[in-house]
């Protein structure tokens, strides 16, 4: 599934092990997501740390990424972030 095609509801896993619901339904590098980590939150979340998106009670680990948001993660790579 492409990160862009992941709509508002829909459960998601983080890079870092957190998981969360999606709060928007908007597309690009940065998506709006009630976090469920240290503390519960909602806030910004690079796309490219989406590792998976639970459809149908099934974990999909196929994310798809655009040029875009590699991009921007090779950027945010390189930055030791």
């Amino acid at each position: 599934m492409k990160t862009n095609d992941i709509k508002k509801g829909m459960r998601i896993k983080l890079a870092c092990g957190w998981y969360g619901t999606m709060f928007d339904n908007m597309k690009g590098n940065t998506r709006l997501v009630d976090v469920e980590g240290d503390f519960r939150e909602i806030g910004s979340v690079y796309s490219h740390d989406i590792v998976a998106v639970k459809i149908d009670e099934m974990w999909d680990f196929n994310i798809e990424y655009t040029p875009d948001q590699l991009k921007l993660k090779h950027s945010v790579e390189a930055m030791g972030w």
